[in-house]
């Protein structure tokens, strides 16, 4: 197990790294800082003296280790755009999106499992039928559409919900939030929908598929014979081994709710790193763009590294495997 965990870890870091190489190799290109933050009345000595304060006079290796080393210490320079450190930039706009996934995977996860089992257990009645039609919207349609619908809906025409912003917020310590008010909550619904509706179908089809694969099994079959109660070998039985391999994909689903919030965020003009992501494209803020994406893989990395330990932990052939292996 331990061997286990080291090796999928340098994995994890061996990922980051390559992640860290390719978003500032490939912000290089985005376009020149230099333009952004000088005027039309700037020199050749302006533009010379502003590059050797950013450090872009120095090669790219140089330039790319010393965005490693500052980064493992949690600093990500300042931003082009606001002369401020990145880092405190990144922690106010935090909050709203990690609430912002919470949220979606929670409904995600818990709403693609109870339908997936609904329409798993009664996949001849005439509700499963509606719901899987329905659920064709969520896997069809892309998210921005979605969004433009519910704000249509529910704001434009309805008038019950925000059709953008964060609401109102308050203060926990460092750490801002609108689960403590009405607008922040009620800003929370249509933002949370649209992010967390399509892993939602895809996690309810992928438990429905496996769970009719599971009440195929033969001893399904034999557990019926014996008499066992039906709600036994639907919740007991068969969702237990369904789980097993719904894990890995819904650990992948729930780390993309994190890396897509951009497209949610920029339809609802949610203020989170989304948000400032795109904001910092526009304005060629580079050590903006190469803090996000390396935020965004630690997350995904880590999340996916929980849910190797997970399946590792539920899925008892791993061990056995593992043990034969050693021996």
């Amino acid at each position: 197990m331990l061997a286990y965990i080291i090796r999928r870890v340098g994995q994890s870091v061996l990922v980051l790294l390559v992640v860290g190489l390719v978003a500032f190799a490939m912000f290089r290109f985005v376009g020149d800082p230099i333009d952004a933050m000088l005027g039309q009345e700037r020199t050749q000595a302006d533009i010379e003296r502003l590059r050797v304060v950013l450090g872009l006079d120095r090669p790219f290796v140089v330039q790319y280790w010393r965005f490693l080393e500052q980064a493992a210490q949690g600093n990500f320079g300042l931003s082009y755009r606001q002369g401020r450190p990145v880092s405190d930039i990144l922690m106010e706009r935090l909050p709203a999106t990690l609430e912002l996934a919470f949220v979606s995977g929670l409904m995600a996860l818990i709403g693609g499992i109870v339908l997936g089992i609904f329409t798993a257990i009664r996949r001849r009645g005439i509700s499963a039928n509606v719901i899987m039609t329905a659920s064709l919207i969520g896997v069809s349609l892309p998210t921005f559409l979605i969004g433009i619908m519910l704000i249509y809906l529910f704001s434009v025409e309805l008038g019950w919900l925000p059709s953008f912003g964060r609401g109102e917020v308050t203060r926990v310590g460092g750490w801002t939030t609108g689960f403590l008010t009405e607008s922040g909550l009620k800003a929370l619904i249509l933002p949370s929908i649209t992010l967390g509706l399509y892993q939602m179908t895809l996690i309810m089809r992928l438990v429905r598929t496996e769970m009719l694969e599971v009440l195929r099994m033969d001893y399904i079959r034999f557990a019926r014979a014996r008499g066992v109660r039906e709600k036994s070998i639907n919740f007991r039985h068969a969702l237990k081994n369904t789980l097993v391999p719904v894990i890995t994909i819904t650990g992948l689903q729930l780390g993309s709710i994190i890396a897509f919030a951009i497209i949610t965020e920029t339809v609802f003009q949610w203020p989170g790193v989304g948000l400032l992501f795109i904001n910092a494209v526009q304005f060629v803020d580079i050590p903006v763009m190469a803090a996000y994406l390396m935020l965004i893989s630690v997350m995904f990395v880590g999340i996916n590294l929980i849910v190797d330990m997970l399946y590792f932990a539920i899925d008892p052939r791993l061990r056995a495997d593992r043990t034969t292996g050693g021996h």
